[in-house]
């Protein structure tokens, strides 16, 4: 236990600091001008202040109260040393931070038990410091076990759907990246970011209620079996709506609305620009390019500046401009992530990749 003494008569210092020495477990440093020891409790913590009330300079009040300013010596026990007597003087003393009171001249027995008691005061408070910290940290590895359940309840999910779509698990992993790098580009909080990364793979959920014989036909669709396909955005929000968790809320508002289209031409209700949620705006484009430029059973990969021109045609129309824009914006991370996540990969991670 660290404690100070601030005295402008050396003797004085030197003396309470001797007292000291009888206490177990209990250093001193000794300060004639409270301006230094003020310094000094910028940088360092101690546990117990015994200072002075008269000094020169600046009186043991108003060191108490320059002291208590210093954030992390808010609640360090101070034990105020005075001649004076007088209940004013301790009411002002009290009033600037001081616990406790020593009346000159110190009498031995009491300076030990009251300097004690303090010591005793400060091993307590830095118990429940210790004490909070060791609770803040269980409690930051209770959430991270939640949060990785969680992610893997969310990768569980969109293997379900991705099992019966013809689309891999690379592309959901790529399109998630895609859907990241997005938000970083539109300056989305980090949060938001990982969100986004998380939460985007779940964009076509709803698929697992589609019939098969639609899901996997090779051909193009009868209007009655695409407006059946169009029910995969209502499911997908139906399976994800209402979470407590904050990733799958985002995740049933991608599914509902990444089909609509920046004009309101797309679909299930028709929204158009900024009615469109911006987490499905994002990952419009994001699927749309995967989708393009990567090979099916039924279709060949398109090159990548078709699909950009594809892009770029549909801002404004299909896509949101300022989200084609930042995906545009350096597109040598683009191709990076493309590069990166391959089609021959079985099990990709999609959390904390871009």
């Amino acid at each position: 236990m660290k404690t100070l003494v601030i005295d402008d008569s050396q003797i004085n210092v030197t003396l309470l600091c001797r007292l000291l020495e009888k206490i177990e477990h209990c250093s001193s440093m000794g300060f004639l001008a409270p301006e230094t020891a003020l310094e000094w409790c910028k940088d360092q913590v101690p546990d117990l202040v015994l200072v002075d009330y008269m000094m020169p300079d600046m009186n043991g009040i108003e060191f108490i109260r320059h002291f208590r300013n210093i954030k992390h010596c808010a609640d360090i026990p101070v034990l105020m040393i005075t001649a004076n007597d007088e209940v004013a003087l301790r009411y002002e003393a009290l009033e600037a931070g001081a616990n406790d009171f020593l009346i000159k001249p110190v009498d031995k027995i009491e300076f030990l038990a009251r300097t004690k008691n303090m010591l005793a005061l400060r091993r307590n408070q830095r118990f429940l410091e210790d004490r909070a910290t060791w609770l803040a940290t269980e409690v930051q590895k209770a959430t991270l076990e939640i949060r990785a359940r969680e992610q893997e309840t969310i990768l569980r999910l969109c293997k379900a759907a991705d099992s019966r779509d013809p689309e891999t698990g690379a592309h959901i992993v790529r399109m998630a990246n895609y859907s990241c790098l997005i938000a970083k580009r539109l300056q989305l909080p980090e949060s938001v970011q990982e969100m986004i990364l998380e939460a985007a793979p779940m964009h076509d959920i709803g698929k697992v209620g589609i019939p098969d014989h639609i899901l996997l036909k090779p051909g193009k669709l009868t209007d009655e079996e695409f407006a059946i396909m169009k029910n995969h955005a209502r499911l997908g929000h139906q399976i994800l709506a209402g979470s407590v968790s904050e990733t799958l809320q985002m995740g049933a508002e991608i599914a509902l609305s990444h089909h609509e289209k920046f004009n309101g031409s797309g679909y299930p209700q028709g929204l158009s620009g900024s009615d469109i949620p911006l987490s499905a705006r994002i990952v419009a484009v994001a699927d749309v390019f995967d989708a393009l430029t990567s090979e099916r059973p039924y279709k060949r990969a398109w090159e990548i500046e078709r699909a950009v021109d594809f892009l770029k045609e549909g801002s404004g129309l299909h896509f949101d401009p300022q989200c084609v824009e930042a995906f545009l914006a350096d597109f040598s991370e683009v191709l990076a992530i493309k590069d990166r996540y391959q089609e021959d990969e079985d099990d990709i991670k999609v959390f904390g990749s871009y």
